[in-house]
């Protein structure tokens, strides 16, 4: 509008022109000066500067109710946004030296967060089992190894009490310590273990890592060598002795003779099965052995496996004219090498089949059960019983031990190698399971086999 005056510049919107301020100065200025001419000239009266006093007091009064009334301007223009705001060269310096901090902290994370995943990835791949435990005992990561080796032993190797001197001694002397662990369950393992302190800079205090290097598979093989020679050279000196005592006969006497050549060459012939059939357990034990603390990693079909197992019976089922009751429900598919479980299955029929009656009867059953006297998780039951003669209770414990006999002379007029229920035994183990023999003589035996489901 045309009665508008031009804004003085540098003055913001709402503040008060010079002259007011200096009025406002000079309103209070007077009744002081007032009261100082009074007490130099020396007619100061009470009266006089108490009523002077009365009159700096209400100016003073005066002035506050302006300056408020100026202060509240001032935050109503803020809070618009249409108040000046004073620019200052010390805060642009300080903001740019904030946003260089920020970003050089945001550069320094990113790089330690790709450092540690890098630190990570490789302390996944690595090949033996890897854990960091804190001061207190609590595992704080475990690599892909260590998941897969011990699963929920963790705990378990962690209590074992040689393994918790080691880290007790690593922490007190800031330097690497070894161990040698011995676990009888759920089967055998050896493990070396190496515990290291970690840089107290770089990790919590009391900080451990450790390295697990399972040496099970070196310790079988040390054993299979020594029970190899003391076990196979006895079991194959038997048939081999027969066999080159009826190689000499023929070479000699019996060159001449057809029907003791005949009679000779049929014994030479079964020693000779029974030699290999020996030797095939041996490197079927073996293999199981190496691979026994190793987890199954398939799954089977239990109920397809056992009537297939069956079917490769028949011809010896008939020749002794045996029966064989089969309980086979419907089953869910169960962790496990099929491969091994078909041995199982085998070398438990082959049992009931040579020591059981002729003309008798084999039963067959596979169920699935939870509890008593089995373990509380649900599981599967592959349970082959026969009607022989049955086991004495003082050969029950010993009946898995290789080469062990409860009749040795029958055994090997039946073609038994002593290491049929050692196979058994070490599969079931490798799966986890139990293997229970119950027997009273005269009333036959029973072999069952618990696998987890």
């Amino acid at each position: 509008m045309a009665s508008d005056k031009p804004r003085q510049a540098g003055r913001p919107p709402g503040a008060r022109p010079p002259g007011v301020a200096r009025w406002m100065v000079l309103i209070l200025a007077v009744p002081i000066l007032g009261q100082i001419v009074l007490v130099v000239s020396g007619a100061a009266r009470a009266d006089a500067v108490l009523c002077l006093a009365s009159v700096e007091i209400l100016a003073a009064f005066a002035v506050a109710l302006i300056w408020r009334q100026d202060l509240e301007r001032l935050a109503r223009l803020t809070q618009q946004g249409d108040a000046p705001r004073p620019r200052l060269p010390e805060m642009d310096g300080l903001a740019l030296a904030f946003s260089q901090a920020a970003e050089a902290g945001r550069l320094e994370t990113a790089r330690l967060t790709s450092r540690l995943q890098a630190e990570q990835a490789i302390t996944e791949v690595l090949p033996e089992p890897l854990l960091m435990v804190g001061a207190d005992g609590v595992v704080r990561r475990a690599n892909e190894a260590a998941r897969q080796s011990l699963g929920d032993d963790i705990a378990a190797v962690l209590r074992h009490p040689l393994l918790r001197g080691a880290i007790d001694r690593a922490r007190a002397t800031h330097a690497p310590q070894a161990a040698d662990l011995l676990f009888a369950a759920p089967v055998p393992r050896e493990i070396h273990a190496v515990v290291t302190p970690m840089d107290r800079g770089l990790f919590q205090d009391g900080q451990a890592s450790i390295l697990l290097v399972d040496r099970t598979r070196e310790r079988a093989v040390e054993r299979m060598r020594a029970d190899f020679v003391a076990n196979a050279s006895h079991e194959l000196r038997t048939p081999l002795a027969s066999l080159i005592g009826f190689v000499e006969t023929l070479q000699g006497p019996a060159r001449d003779d057809p029907p003791a050549r005949e009679r000779f060459l049929e014994i030479m012939a079964r020693e000779a099965a029974r030699m290999n059939r020996l030797i095939d357990d041996l490197l079927s034990l073996s293999r199981i052995e190496l691979s026994e603390h190793q987890t199954p990693q398939g799954r089977i079909d239990l109920g397809e496996l056992v009537q297939r197992s069956l079917a490769g019976f028949e011809p010896r089922l008939a020749a002794r004219d045996v029966r064989v009751e089969l309980t086979l429900p419907e089953l869910p598919l169960i962790p496990g090498d099929a491969d091994q479980m078909t041995q199982v299955v085998g070398n438990l029929l082959d049992n009931a089949l040579k020591y059981g009656r002729e003309r008798g009867c084999i039963t067959l059953t596979v169920a699935e059960v939870s509890g008593t006297p089995w373990p509380s998780r649900p599981g599967v039951v592959i349970a082959v019983g026969d009607d022989g003669v049955g086991i004495s209770r003082a050969h029950l414990p010993r009946l898995t031990e290789r080469f062990y006999r409860v009749d040795k002379g029958r055994s090997r007029a039946v073609g038994g190698t002593g290491l049929g229920l050692a196979i058994v035994k070490h599969i079931v183990n490798r799966h986890r399971g139990q293997l229970v023999i119950t027997s009273e003589e005269g009333q036959g035996s029973r072999f069952s086999v618990w696998l987890p489901r």
